[in-house]
C-alpha cells in the first residue's frame, strides 16, 4: 500500500514509518523540513504540490500538531489549537479534491479528551468528555477544547469517499530516544521515579507495537469509522506504572514528589503538569468489541519488553 503520514516525523511518526515499511509499505511523510528521500515538504496549512502525494495513496495517517511537551502558555495552547484544526482541515481539502482519494484517513487525537476521574475507566460509547471537572486547573478545558476541534475538523471535511477514523491515543511508550517512555526511565534512573502528588491518577498508555498493530488492524478495518481509544485495556496509577518500571529497571527505591515540587520539575523541564496530574483512565472497548487482541495488555510485562530494548539497543 501507499501510505501518507503528514507530521512524520516524530516519535509516533518514527514508530509507524519503521514498521510500515518493514512490511513492505510504501510510506511518504509530510513534513515543514523535508530531509530524506521518503519526505515531501508542506507548511501544515494550505495545499501545494504535496497534495499529489494523497491523490492516488491507499492510506493517510495525519499527526500533524504542535508538540505537547512544553509549558501550556496562551500562545503555546494556541499554536497548539491551531496547527491541529489547520492541518487536518487541509489534508481533507486534499482527500477531497484527488482524483482518486485514498480509501482510509486515519486522524490523530487524543485520549485527554476525556474527564479526568478516578472512579471508572473512558471507553468510547460511556466515557465522559472532560472540560468541566471541578477542581482542576481551568487551562485544562483548553485541552479538551482543542481535541474537539481537532476530531470535528475531520469530521466535517468532505470526503465521502474515505472512511474516517479518529485516533484517541494515550500515551505510546517505545524505547525511542525523546519519547515518553524515556523521560520516565531517565526519572526512574535517577531516583526520582517515585509518586507524585500521591500517585493515584491513572496512566493510559499504549506498547508501541500494539499501537502499530491497532493501525494496521484499523486501516484492513472498513466497518469501523468514528473515534477510536488506542490504549492497553489496563491503565494503572502514576505511582504503579513509575513502580514496575523501577522494577524492571533495577531501581530499588523513588523519591515522591509533591504536586508544587512536580510544578518546579515541570517548570525547569519547560514542560506541564497536566501530564503528570490528570487522570486519564481510558480503555479500548471498541478495539476490544471488534476483535483486536493486545500482545501487552499489562503494563509490567510491556515495561519489561522496553527495558530489555533500551538496554539492547544503547
Amino acid at each position: 500500500m501507499r501510505i501518507v503520514i503528514p507530521g512524520g516525523t516524530g516519535q509516533v511518526g518514527a514508530i509507524l514509518h519503521r514498521a510500515l515499511t518493514a512490511t513492505g509499505h510504501d510510506v511518504v511523510v509530510l513534513t515543514r523540513r523535508p530531509a530524506r528521500e521518503h519526505e515531501i515538504g508542506w507548511d501544515g496549512e494550505t495545499l501545494g504540490t504535496w497534495a499529489e502525494a494523497i491523490d492516488g495513496s491507499d492510506v493517510v495517517i495525519n499527526l500533524a500538531g504542535r508538540s505537547v511537551s512544553c509549558r501550556y502558555t496562551p500562545a503555546n495552547l494556541q499554536d497548539m489549537m491551531n496547527s491541529r484544526v489547520r492541518s487536518t482541515e487541509v489534508v481533507g481539502a486534499a482527500i477531497a479534491g484527488a482524483a482518486k482519494p485514498p480509501r482510509v484517513w486515519l486522524q490523530m487525537s487524543t485520549a485527554t479528551i476525556y474527564a479526568h476521574r478516578f472512579d471508572a475507566p473512558n471507553d468510547e460509547a460511556s466515557g465522559i468528555i472532560g472540560g468541566t471537572e471541578p477542581g482542576v486547573p481551568g487551562y485544562w478545558a483548553y485541552s479538551v477544547k482543542i481535541a474537539k476541534n481537532w476530531e470535528r475538523a475531520q469530521q466535517r471535511a468532505g470526503t465521502p469517499s474515505t472512511r474516517k477514523v479518529a485516533l484517541r491515543s494515550a500515551m505510546v511508550m517505545s524505547p525511542d530516544r525523546g519519547g515518553v517512555f524515556d523521560y520516565l526511565l531517565w526519572l526512574a534512573r535517577l531516583g526520582l521515579g517515585g509518586p507524585v502528588a500521591g500517585g493515584a491518577q491513572y496512566v493510559s498508555w499504549i506498547h508501541d507495537q500494539d499501537f502499530v498493530r491497532a493501525v494496521e488492524f484499523l486501516i484492513d478495518r472498513d466497518d469501523i469509522t468514528g473515534p477510536v481509544n488506542l490504549a492497553a485495556p489496563n491503565p494503572v496509577p502514576q505511582r504503579s506504572l513509575m513502580r514496575e518500571l523501577r522494577r524492571a529497571w533495577g531501581v530499588p527505591v523513588g523519591l515522591p514528589a509533591t504536586k508544587w515540587m512536580a510544578e518546579l520539575g515541570a517548570l525547569a523541564l519547560r514542560s506541564d503538569t497536566e501530564l503528570l496530574l490528570k487522570s486519564r483512565r481510558v480503555v479500548p472497548g471498541r478495539l476490544l468489541e471488534a476483535g483486536f487482541t493486545f500482545q501487552r495488555p499489562q503494563w509490567r510485562e510491556a515495561a519489561e519488553d522496553l527495558v530489555q530494548r533500551v538496554r539492547h539497543s544503547r
